[in-house]
């Protein structure tokens, strides 16, 4: 019995870590899948296109659908309920017999972004009766939407929009859509023939939230009651050119991130009643007076017309009977001054002025607006001097986002009265003098960027432990001097800490490893004096460790464990004094640089909590950012995405040979241990890390020839060996052709392009002591043949990912997001 007992316990616990996964619909996915072909992705017009059905496999150890790309199950039944495979890089038809249609349990479906062949949308929709959320955008369908889609009466977003006008809505009608999805809270149908009037039934809606029938040649009056919904906010109404109505009763209008172009339209302040109007992140242009807003919208009290192409006329004198504005947003208007009307605002909750022209000195009235009620504050990407006077506290005492980097303010750094605020950001103006001591009062700061100032002093002892809410923490390039501070605390959300650029000096504070949660620690370029500090691998996050031009000494010792710095993506130990040999079980530990199938590409950054201000969510974030150096070529990093790693190790003492164990760390991109003494041949078994970009060996003592093997690394873009004992023929094809003589040079014994030294026979042929042995290189090819075929595929799509991404954005790492609250902004605009 108690065999019986054990055996009916080990068949459930069996039973329980069976894929969740059913047969018939992993079936039915795969079958989707053959349909269907993966195209080249485009990644300039969709930047996180990848083909997310690479992903699915019929092989045992990926039989469970539910883990694969774009799916995801019930975690009772097992049913697949959604399907996401936007920007897929799919093209191919769907038809009435598409397994598609067998997916009954799905309750999302999205498509976006692909290539259907101008499929009919197959009348065997109305199968998947589940569905609550339904996208058929931008992926080429055609003809006229089938009633059965009408019977998906649990609806509650429908996106079929930018078809290119081969979509109709005309027998089903827009009435008929409306009459029958009652739950609708999205409704997309830009560029969809629909050439009729606008129905009054679209008022029936009560949930609808977002309503875009943008290009549907709507004709007649749109019907006023439409702007009545109680929860509507996000409406476009754009280039339907025979649209008519009055919308004086139209209380709220929000128009933000879309295409809109042209100039603002006079009929705007024919909407006498309007409070809050949301014109941001468009394309308008030309030139916008102020005063046609404050003197035509009485009951206006949130007027955002942020990031547009139009330059705004501040210049006004109406000062009185103006409404008591609470949002005021004019970010990137094209300003150079500090708008007048400005002066009797006492309820201000949220001003943004930031990335325009205001030069000179913060004006000392506008020290004394809204001081009891503003709570966002941005100032930033200005050319602003000062406050007037040397402030050291702030008068805004209900301050939660204080936004003042890249200025050219002068003078002590000014600390917010509010004790509560929530992130303070000064990084990339000209303040001098000591760190105040009131800043240890803000205990509910969760991002501090003091950095790229000229500060001078030593870091407060506070800096760890005044706010267990801080996550990210930047001070680099500010002075500073004297030791790190050992007072990182027990439960502290600190996940980003960069001092580096400073003169810190004694040791690595050991309380760091209170920091669990820390993701990005950069120390770099200070003169700190220790050994490396192993006790940092404890650390189950950590995914960036910058140590170099520091004074770290001696061997770095064995792990103690075989999980040691599990998320480590990139290290930079370059320019100490380590010795001893490279530390080759660590490479075993780096599993966060194993990974090869990494080919979406997302940044890494801290993302702060929202917060919401009067119906705009700003959405935060720090992205990681840093320089790396490659022969005295700074390569800076403004954002670093998923997809780089990095060892970098040279300007050291390492010495011995390579280790085979590097060729475990098969997502390893970028390597760099020159300017070491290192001994030995160069490993077959690079050849292994099949999206290697960057390999730099110069300037050590290594032997032999340079394996043949290594032209399979068809992402090397850099590839140095110069300075070394190398002999033989430099290897010929592929990526090899377009190296220079620079990289192999000062090795006199090896011979063919790019150099000018011809190889004769005995030359090309190698001495047989110059090779490994027979056992090591029997072994180094069956790794390349066993890895070549699928990794030279995806290390030819991943480099093509990483070397054509270009970087573009200032070093501006901490930004903050509005927009209505509802819907998360999907670019990554500044605010």
């Amino acid at each position: 019995m108690h065999i019986l007992l054990l055996l009916s316990v080990f068949q459930h616990t069996l039973a329980g870590l069976q894929p969740l996964c059913r047969d018939d619909e992993r079936s039915a996915l795969l079958q989707f899948r053959q349909s269907l072909t993966v195209a080249q992705c485009s990644f300039d017009d969709y930047p996180s296109a990848y083909p997310k059905v690479a992903s699915w496999s019929q092989e045992e150890e990926n039989s469970d659908c539910c883990l694969w790309d774009g799916i995801k199950c019930n975690k009772d039944t097992g049913h697949v309920i959604r399907l996401d495979l936007t920007s897929s890089c799919l093209h191919g038809s769907i038809n009435s017999s598409s397994s598609l249609f067998q997916l009954v349990h799905l309750e999302w479906l999205v498509l976006s972004n692909n290539h259907f062949n101008f499929s009919e949308i197959p009348s065997e929709i109305t199968n998947l009766s589940r569905l609550t959320a339904l996208s058929l955008s931008n992926s080429s369908f055609y003809g006229q939407i089938p009633a059965e889609l009408l019977e998906l009466s649990k609806l509650e977003s429908l996106d079929l929009s930018f078809n290119n006008f081969h979509l109709k809505l005309q027998n089903p009608s827009l009435a008929n859509l409306a009459d029958k999805l009652a739950n609708l809270k999205v409704l997309h149908l830009g560029q969809v023939n629909i050439a009729s009037t606008v129905p009054h039934a679209l008022a029936n809606l009560s949930s609808l939230f977002f309503l875009s029938l943008t290009d549907c040649l709507l004709q007649g009056e749109f019907p006023a009651e439409i702007f009545q919904l109680p929860k509507l906010a996000f409406l476009t109404l754009t280039y339907n050119h025979y649209l008519t109505g009055k919308l004086t009763q139209l209380q709220f209008l929000r128009l933000a991130e879309n295409q809109l172009e042209g100039s603002v339209p006079n009929s705007i302040f024919e909407l006498r009643n309007l409070q809050a109007l949301d014109l941001s992140y468009n394309n308008l242009s030309g030139t916008v007076d102020l005063n046609m807003f404050l003197l035509n919208l009485k009951s206006l009290t949130s007027l955002v017309l942020s990031s547009n192409k139009f330059s705004l006329l501040t210049g006004t004198n109406v000062s009185t009977n103006l409404p008591n504005f609470t949002v005021i947003g004019f970010r990137s208007c094209s300003i150079s001054e500090f708008p007048y009307f400005l002066h009797n605002q006492d309820q201000l909750v949220s001003l943004d002025l930031s990335s325009n022209e205001i030069a000179g000195q913060v004006p000392q009235w506008l020290l004394n607006v809204s001081t009891k009620s503003l709570e966002y504050l941005n100032f930033s990407d200005n050319l602003l001097s000062g406050f007037g006077q040397d402030l050291f506290v702030l008068p805004w005492s209900k301050m939660n986002t204080l936004d003042l980097g890249f200025n050219k303010l002068q003078g002590p750094l000014p600390v917010p009265s509010s004790v509560s605020i929530y992130s303070y950001l000064v990084s990339n103006n000209q303040l001098t003098g000591e760190i105040p001591i009131q800043i240890c009062s803000l205990n509910g700061l969760h991002a501090l960027d003091l950095s790229y100032n000229n500060l001078s002093s030593m870091l407060p002892e506070c800096l760890g432990n005044f706010s267990v809410e801080l996550s990210a923490l930047k001070l680099q390039a500010i002075n500073f001097y004297g030791i790190i501070p050992q007072t990182f605390m027990n439960g502290t959300n600190l996940m980003m800490i960069d001092f580096s650029n400073n003169s810190l000096q004694g040791r690595v504070p050991k309380s760091l490893a209170n920091c669990v949660k820390l993701k990005f620690l950069n120390l770099g370029d200070n003169q700190i004096t220790d050994v490396f500090p192993s006790w940092l691998g404890t650390l189950p996050e950590l995914a960036v460790l910058i140590l170099k031009f520091n004074n770290f000494h001696g061997e770095i010792e064995e792990p103690q464990t075989g999980f040691e710095f599990p998320k480590l993506r990139i290290i930079d130990l370059s320019h100490n004094r380590f010795t001893g040999n490279l530390p080759s079980k660590h490479f075993h530990c780096w599993n966060a640089m194993k990974d090869i199938k990494a080919s979406k590409l997302t940044y890494l950054q801290v993302e702060l909590m929202p917060y919401n201000v009067l119906g705009f969510t700003y959405y935060g974030y720090a992205d990681y950012s840093l320089t790396m150096s490659n022969k005295c070529i700074e390569i800076e990093y403004p954002k670093l995405s998923n997809l780089i790693t990095a060892i970098i190790l040279s300007d050291n003492n390492f010495v011995g040979e390579i280790p085979a164990s590097i060729a475990s760390l098969k997502g390893l991109r970028t390597l760099n241990l020159s300017n070491n003494n290192l001994r030995g041949y160069i490993p077959l078994t690079l050849s292994n890390l099949t999206v290697m970009e960057s390999l730099d060996l110069s300037s050590n003592k290594l032997t032999g020839q340079i394996p043949q093997q290594l032209v399979e690394l068809t992402s090397l873009a850099f590839f140095d060996v110069s300075h070394n004992h190398l002999k033989g023929a430099i290897p010929q094809g592929t990526q090899f052709s377009t190296f220079t003589n620079d990289w192999f040079a000062g090795n006199p014994g090896l011979c063919g392009e790019p150099l000018s030294r011809k190889c004769g026979n005995s030359e090309a042929s190698p001495a047989e002591d110059d090779l490994p042995s027979e056992s090591v290189l029997a072994f180094g090819w069956k790794i390349v043949l066993a890895g070549y075929a699928s990794g030279t595929i995806i290390g030819v799509v991943l480099g093509h990912i990483f070397c054509t991404r270009k970087y573009e954005w200032l070093i501006k790492t901490f930004r903050l997001h509005p927009e209505s609250s509802g819907r998360r902004r999907r670019h990554t605009h500044r605010m």
